[in-house]
């Protein structure tokens, strides 16, 4: 595929609000996990929640689709000025050729649970103020966000549980090739909910724990909530005008387990189909990974099956997983984590596992348990879901990639 440049990005989750709160966090080993307080919720677990949320005032014009998975989206895109990188591509060229992928796996249901508490108690009928399709509907979050900008490009909403916020960038990246727009919102917003609180714990796979993924007595995950963005255009053709440090999108890969509603298949075969494809399209080879952010949820099983697919392609390749720092932002993590694998490739570091004490040695990985100050060049982010829903991510520094960008689009010096 010809790379991409991510040419601006951020991230807001439990960590803190934009990129330096995270990074800080992530070069400190500090995580934001705290014990389950949300709503009315009755559970010994933990969560990574982001504060102040609910106070966010909402433009007029958006009144509608006031909730708070688009409080959330709001809040993560006027982090550090990205509302103002998105206006100035609008005014490069134009509201109609700039495009809006997000991924989100519960979008607003929240909303959707306060409308029930508040519905008649004769009728049943729910309160006139409920706005289903602005706040609950999958598309509710593109559509804020393409309203919020007043774009006029394709708006789509990826729902495919916890790779839609990975799975944002192949939608984009086709777009882009296909000569539809030059640029692209691209990103991942969850928020938390008693649905999603509540259904993890009904299927036993909450910790009572802040999450350990990899750990030898890792026991289930900690659901958190996030916003995250990209804004991803094509390259510059010139490269004097190509930052060394900018990061690429240099491949894609996606797959499909068709294995099981909820579980992977036991020898990450759909896994390793994603990573092969994603590094066949970046023209990589495994060796030249420099470290892989794990999917991670710290389930027994998942973490298996991901440990067999990365150890039958890249041997000791140094890797992590972010989830036991923010939690599992289901929806949101692939694209929180596509922002986490840049902050590495800029700063040059591999983040530390929080929580994470004692890898589990049958997994049989280099899992780094103090973040590490390394020339990272290139990385991989995997985001697999349920029913086998895989995409991986390869990024790369810019001052790599040359010979790559000038065999795709001529770039000059």
């Amino acid at each position: 595929m010809k790379p991409l440049i991510l040419s601006h990005f951020t991230a807001t989750s439990c960590l803190g609000r934009g990129l330096d709160a995270t990074l800080d966090a992530l070069r400190g080993k500090r995580g934001g996990l705290a014990r389950c307080d949300f709503e009315r919720a009755e559970l010994d677990t933990w969560i990574g929640a982001v504060e102040g949320v609910e106070d966010l005032p909402m433009r007029a014009d958006l009144a509608d689709y006031a909730c708070r998975n688009n409080r959330l989206a709001q809040l993560g895109f006027t982090q550090d000025g990205f509302a103002g990188h998105v206006e100035a591509a609008i005014a490069r060229y134009g509201a109609g050729r700039v495009g809006v992928f997000v991924g989100t796996s519960t979008s607003g249901i929240l909303e959707t649970e306060h409308a029930y508490r508040r519905r008649d108690a004769q009728s049943g009928a729910l309160a006139p103020g409920f706005h289903y399709a602005q706040t609950h509907n999958p598309y509710s979050l593109a559509a804020f966000v393409r309203a919020y900008f007043g774009l006029r490009g394709p708006a789509t909403s990826i729902s495919s549980a916890c790779s839609s916020g990975a799975k944002v960038f192949g939608s984009a990246r086709r777009m882009i090739e296909a000569g539809l727009i030059d640029a692209a919102v691209v990103g991942g917003v969850d928020s938390l909910c008693l649905t999603t609180l509540y259904g993890f714990n009904s299927l036993e796979l909450l910790s009572r724990d802040p999450c350990r993924p990899f750990d030898v007595s890792r026991n289930g995950i900690s659901i958190g909530e996030a916003a995250a963005f990209a804004l991803v255009e094509r390259v510059p053709s010139a490269r004097d005008v190509l930052d060394g440090e900018a990061v690429l999108l240099l491949g894609v890969g996606e797959s499909s387990d068709a294995h099981h509603m909820s579980s992977p298949h036991p020898e990450g075969l759909g896994a390793r189909a994603a990573m092969e494809q994603a590094l066949a399209t970046a023209g990589v080879s495994a060796s030249e990974i420099g470290y892989i952010n794990l999917h991670g949820t710290a389930t027994p099983s998942n973490d298996a099956a991901e440990s067999r697919a990365i150890g039958g392609l890249f041997g000791r390749t140094p890797c992590s997983s972010t989830k036991g720092a923010t939690g599992h932002t289901l929806g949101a993590a692939g694209a929180l984590e596509a922002v986490v694998a840049a902050l590495a490739l800029r700063h040059r570091f591999v983040p530390a596992g929080v929580n994470t004490t004692q890898p589990d040695p049958a997994l049989g990985l280099d899992y780094v348990l103090e973040s590490r100050e390394t020339r990272v060049e290139t990385v991989l982010s995997n985001s697999f879901g349920f029913g086998g829903t895989n995409c991986s991510l390869v990024l790369g520094r810019a001052d790599r990639a040359h010979d790559r960008l000038a065999a795709h689009s001529g770039l000059s010096s």
